[in-house]
């Protein structure tokens, strides 16, 4: 029997640290299609962290011609999450508080929860995650540090920890 995947949401960021803002945001449906925007910096965030740059390979003057709106990404996510409800991150924490920021600058609430991924694991399925997750890497050929290949890769990484503890 195939079971649903779960919705994953990850997001790419200016940098970790204080004054760090969302630079790009991605979902792995429950299909297992993905889709990603680039969100265009507001003037007053000026953070920007060189190493974020590096991992990600986004440069801010291409956000500055490439990105959305943050009010367009935002009705975007609503619009591919409400019926759902809810979508699961593997960086709670950091995502949570970026998609916050992102919401509250757009001036509307987000109709739809971010979860922690890991309350879906199993303790069998945790133990296994790491090198799972780098055997997909690896088997897929996946570009890390960008919003939709992440979250794809989450999914992925889930569904086969799921099928080896079956």
């Amino acid at each position: 029997m195939s079971e649903t995947l779960p919705t994953v949401l990850d997001i790419e960021a200016s940098g970790f640290g204080r004054g760090s803002y969302p630079i790009e945001v991605g979902i792995a449906r429950a299909d297992g299609s993905t889709c990603a925007f680039l969100i265009q910096p507001l003037d007053e965030w000026t953070h920007w962290d060189p190493k974020a740059e590096l991992l990600h390979g986004i440069s801010r003057d291409r956000l500055c011609r490439e990105g959305f709106p943050v009010r367009q990404v935002a009705r975007w996510l609503n619009d591919e999450l409400s019926d759902e409800g809810k979508a699961y991150s593997d960086s709670w924490g950091y995502d949570n508080t970026w998609l916050s920021l992102l919401f509250h600058h757009a001036g509307m609430l987000p109709g739809f929860r971010l979860e922690a991924l890991r309350i879906l694991l199993s303790e069998d399925q945790q133990a296994l995650w790491s090198d799972t997750k780098e055997a997909v890497i690896a088997e897929r050929g996946i570009h890390r540090h960008r919003a939709g290949e992440d979250a794809r890769l989450l999914q992925l990484t889930y569904q086969r920890t799921q099928q080896l503890c079956q």
